[in-house]
């Protein structure tokens, strides 16, 4: 027999405006997320280090829909904005 649960409300998830973004489930970024955490794991994780390969990858993320886009300034890349961003 299943059991039914009367009155009680459906929850309907709601995605948050910033901070969050979907999965790469189709691996579109995957060569650029490596290259960040082969970065990360060389520096003893000294993200500093590793900042263009950090811009790159959400630069990929941007290109691909999986975040949406943002000005370098506002994501903390205003000195590497003139820089070129590695494309896949």
């Amino acid at each position: 027999m299943a059991s039914m649960t009367f009155g009680q409300k459906s929850f309907t998830p709601t995605p948050p405006q910033k901070g969050s973004f979907p999965l790469d489930h189709e691996g579109e970024c995957k060569k650029f997320m490596i290259k960040y955490m082969l970065c990360l794991r060389e520096n003893q994780n000294q993200n500093e280090k590793c900042r263009e390969a950090s811009r790159d990858y959400l630069g990929c993320r941007m290109e691909k829909g999986l975040m949406a886009k943002e000005e370098w300034s506002k994501l903390g890349f205003s000195d590497l904005a003139g820089s070129k961003v590695e494309s896949s």
